[in-house]
């Protein structure tokens, strides 16, 4: 804990990029940098539950260490001396990761994730560990072990999930750059709902190896952060090639400048309902308005349809209850009476999936494909809404879902099925807040592995709509 006068706000939300220039140069210490993280975790945490971990000592001692290689002129990483938060799923050697779990409480790994050890590489200072709901499970972040995580904008309401805890640190101004996993959302869906930009790179962009096994293809590492430009920088610190997966993308993207937000002549499509969501009126409304400063920046927009029907979720929903029952079924025996509900049910229509069914999602997949293959040939991306709701309630005991009948698909995201086509990358940037004053969120999909190109497209949404500030409930 630390004491005295309260965290430096215009510090604390200043962005990862400038953090670094500033550290690097000699003008900003990293002792008072992360002096200032940890204070501002403090003063919020109680509140929102953002980070189970904080590692005040280790941080202080790396901030130190960090300050003596300015000093001394070496080598400095793109990260150096900036702090940062990493998701409570990703190992961290000699630190207990839990995964959100009771199963996992006492879990202290021998090693790091090889996405924590590329950011300690690049210099980044991890200040803790956020939170998740129980194995990444669940739209919202709530679990047994570690309770509700709340939203900076409205705490009645989820900063979303899977990787929450980490939406809510980087909107909240604990750290500015905070990581997350995705395999259906849960670095999209946070990043809509509190307001930052969450990027899903393409599959195997960033190395994964935090899963028991190495061939699952719907998960991805992304970063959460309060501009495009911090998403580039660590795409830039973490991207492979590296054999701790075998899956890793080996040919590197060009990430070592910012990549713009010159749109002109680019041909971009939107969807604004995927033909068949039910969207809010104020997101539809706020996405439209993004389409259209792209157009105004010189983008060739269109109308697009990729006839979407609503069953692409339910078959995503096949897998991911097979990945629950795989990597986490053997929980249940000992820990079964203190799992997430939610949780034993997932793990429970895994194990009763034949072989046949699980393997008919490829045809689902291969459908999918098929129909988005002719509008990312004729399209450099398109754009379509995060999120078609408004933040929901932060516990799902309080959720009421809309179930009209009214012949459209209601689901708060519209996320996991580009999990279903998983290398193409998909960002979420803010565009706007609704008329409640909660965020909506922009989400640009790309051709495969071009996670620099909706970077560029993200940059040109930010440029018109700005990061919107700071969140109003704290």
């Amino acid at each position: 804990m630390t004491e005295g006068v309260g965290a430096d706000l215009d510090l604390a939300y200043l962005s990862a990029g400038d953090q670094a220039r500033l550290v690097a140069s000699g003008e900003l210490s990293p002792v008072e940098l992360v002096e200032n993280a940890l204070t501002r975790i403090d003063e919020v945490n109680d509140t929102l539950n953002c980070f189970c971990f904080v590692w005040g000592d280790d941080a202080r001692s790396q901030a130190e260490e960090a300050a003596a290689a300015v000093a001394a002129g070496d080598d400095l990483g793109i990260l150096h001396g900036v702090p940062i938060a990493l998701k409570d799923t990703t190992p961290t050697a000699g630190h207990t990761t839990t995964l959100g779990s009771v199963s996992h409480e006492n879990w202290v790994p021998e090693a790091d994730g090889a996405i924590a050890a590329a950011l300690r590489r690049a210099g980044a200072i991890v200040v803790g560990k956020t939170t998740t709901p129980e194995f990444a499970h669940s739209l919202v972040t709530e679990s047994p072990l570690w309770g509700v995580t709340r939203n900076p904008w409205n705490l009645d309401r989820s900063t979303g999930g899977s990787s929450g805890g980490s939406g809510a640190a980087v909107a909240s101004g604990c750290v500015a750059l905070a990581e997350g996993s995705d395999m259906g959302g849960s670095v999209r869906i946070p990043a809509a709902w509190c307001g930052v930009v969450g990027l899903k790179p393409g599959l195997g962009r960033i190395p994964m190896d935090v899963l028991p096994g190495l061939f699952d293809n719907i998960s991805h590492h992304g970063p959460l952060a309060r501009h495009v430009d911090d998403a580039r920088l660590f795409l830039a610190a973490t991207q492979g090639p590296d054999d701790a997966d075998i899956l890793s993308v080996t040919t590197p993207l060009d990430l070592d400048q910012p990549q713009g937000v010159d749109v002109r002549g680019m041909k971009i499509g939107v969807s604004i309902d995927l033909d068949v969501w039910h969207v809010e009126p104020d997101i539809a409304a706020a996405v439209r308005s993004a389409a259209d400063a792209l157009s105004d920046a010189g983008a060739e927009v269109t109308e697009v349809h990729p006839q979407f029907a609503g069953d692409e979720e339910h078959e995503w929903t096949k897998l991911w209850q097979v990945f629950m029952a795989t990597y986490y079924g053997h929980t249940v025996d000992e820990f079964g009476d203190r799992l997430d509900p939610n949780v034993l049910r997932l793990i429970e229509a895994g194990n009763a999936m034949s072989a046949v069914d699980y393997k008919s999602v490829e045809l689902v997949r291969t459908t999918l494909w098929n129909r988005m293959r002719p509008i990312l040939t004729e399209n450099e991306a398109m754009l379509c809404p995060t999120m078609a709701t408004e933040p929901i309630t932060a516990s799902m005991a309080d959720y009421v879902p809309n179930d009209a009948d009214d012949g459209r698909y209601h689901s708060p995201d519209m996320t996991a099925v580009w999990n279903l086509i998983s290398p193409c990358p998909a960002l979420s940037v803010p565009c706007g807040l609704t008329s409640g004053g909660l965020p909506v969120g922009a989400q640009i999909i790309g051709r495969r592995w071009r996670s620099d190109t909706v970077l560029r497209i993200g940059g040109a949404i930010e440029s018109d709509v700005g990061p919107l500030g700071r969140p109003t409930a704290l």
